[in-house]
């Protein structure tokens, strides 16, 4: 089966509903997930099946925009189908969804590695997805921005049904109005490295100009800049959520050596994943990396992510640098949640933080990185262009927090030459 027998069942509507197929094996499961999208006006549920050989049948037939697809199924399961369905449809966005064991966990990253988009996990039984609450929400979530962003990158239109709960998540949050720059000061550029900023007397960073950063529609918003720390960074601090994981991998590439301190992240996923997350950037780096431990000791040169269903902070308390996990409520609906690591190291380290946030939806991040700016920290997000939810970045970027907004192939480049310089 190849993609050119493929026969779309009617005329295709680039500025309808997203497009979805559903794939697994379970008819209870099935039902549950098609229900959860179908409830948004943004998404049409188009066919479903049982297993891959169907689903191929079925993405011949109908111009499917993007899969959520089961790991495990009879006949032909996830893995083996997800390399066929892109050799057909190349532009394809796959979501898998699995349950939550560290096999599939295993199974789920790798599948990112070998094209699919993202992954949502599965409650383990029909009556916990029918529950929970946050699997429906990520799910549609997740399947809107991918979907999106295909249709960006293919210069479709977007859904012009009426916008669902989910869709200012999508979207990005609403900011304060950024300081607006004169007209001398206002430049457009990709790289906004030369804003000028100034320094109050009372030592704290004031933006002066702005810049217009492009995004995926082409058009420029001014967003205000400050000077970042000149003080040599002595820890680096990383936050992420949707996409997170193939953005991680690609930040981590701009590196030619592994960096003298620690380095500090926060993805949002739940627990197992984490732990396969940690692993899978220890092979990519060749740098020690694991999911973070209450009480380890934190060292330099070497990776610690936070475990899935836990906030991890810094503490110094006994006199060296140690992870401390809590149990604390989740914040901006996460846990582990970017700002309770920012707001620990922020008491810690002052203006020797660099911290970066990558593609995200919500605004994980933007509270813990007020406060640490005012201490003279240096921050860089992911720009619009390249971020498949420009949520958290867009948050910081927005609220005029950032001393740089890169691609995401030029920000990890920019962190490794950050903690190379300034003054030790």
């Amino acid at each position: 089966m190849n993609s050119a027998v493929s026969t779309p069942s009617k005329v295709t509507d680039n500025n309808g509903p997203f497009r979805v197929m559903v794939v697994d094996d379970s008819a209870i499961i099935r039902g549950f997930l098609c229900r959860y999208l179908s409830e948004d006006p943004n998404i049409d549920v188009v066919t479903t099946a049982n297993n891959g050989i169907v689903a191929l049948r079925q993405l011949a037939q109908h111009d499917i925009e993007a899969v959520v697809l089961d790991i495990e199924m009879p006949e032909m399961d996830g893995m083996t189908a997800l390399p066929k369905m892109i050799d057909m449809k190349p532009d394809i966005q796959v979501v898998m969804a699995s349950t939550l064991t560290r096999k599939n966990a295993e199974v789920s990253l790798r599948a990112l590695q070998r094209g699919a988009v993202d992954y949502v996990p599965k409650p383990e039984t029909a009556r916990s997805v029918n529950a929970n609450i946050d699997f429906r929400r990520e799910l549609v979530e997740k399947v809107k921005a991918w979907a999106s962003r295909r249709r960006t990158k293919l210069g479709h239109g977007q859904p012009a049904g009426p916008a669902s709960s989910g869709a200012a998540a999508i979207a990005g949050p609403t900011f304060a109005s950024p300081t607006r720059p004169s007209a001398a000061g206002f430049v457009s550029a990709r790289r906004p490295a030369a804003a000028v900023s100034a320094i109050s007397s009372k030592g704290k960073v004031t933006p002066q100009t702005a810049v217009a950063i492009p995004n995926r529609a082409g058009a420029s918003a001014p967003i205000a800049l400050r000077k970042g720390s000149m003080r040599k960074p002595k820890i680096l601090l990383i936050g992420s959520s949707t996409g997170g994981p193939q953005a991680l991998m690609k930040f981590f590439n701009g590196f030619t050596e592994a960096p003298s301190v620690p380095i500090l992240i926060t993805q949002h996923m739940p627990a197992t994943f984490t732990a396969i997350l940690a692993d899978h950037l220890g092979q990519a780096t060749g740098w020690p990396a694991c999911e973070g431990a209450d009480g380890m000791k934190i060292k330099a040169g070497q990776i610690y992510v936070a475990p899935g269903g836990r906030h991890m902070e810094i503490d110094d308390s006994n006199g060296s640098l140690t992870v401390k996990l809590t149990d604390e409520p989740p914040e901006n609906f996460c846990r582990p949640a970017v700002d309770p690591l920012l707001r620990s190291a922020g008491k810690i380290f002052g203006e020797r933080i660099l911290a970066v946030i990558l593609t995200g939806m919500g605004h994980d991040g933007l509270k813990g990185a007020r406060e640490i700016t005012k201490d003279g920290a240096t921050l860089l997000a992911q720009d619009e262009a390249t971020s498949v939810v420009w949520g958290m970045p867009g948050a910081v970027a927005g609220a005029g927090l950032c001393t740089e907004i890169l691609p995401i192939n030029e920000i990890g480049a920019a962190a490794a030459k950050r903690l190379q310089g300034g003054i030790a």
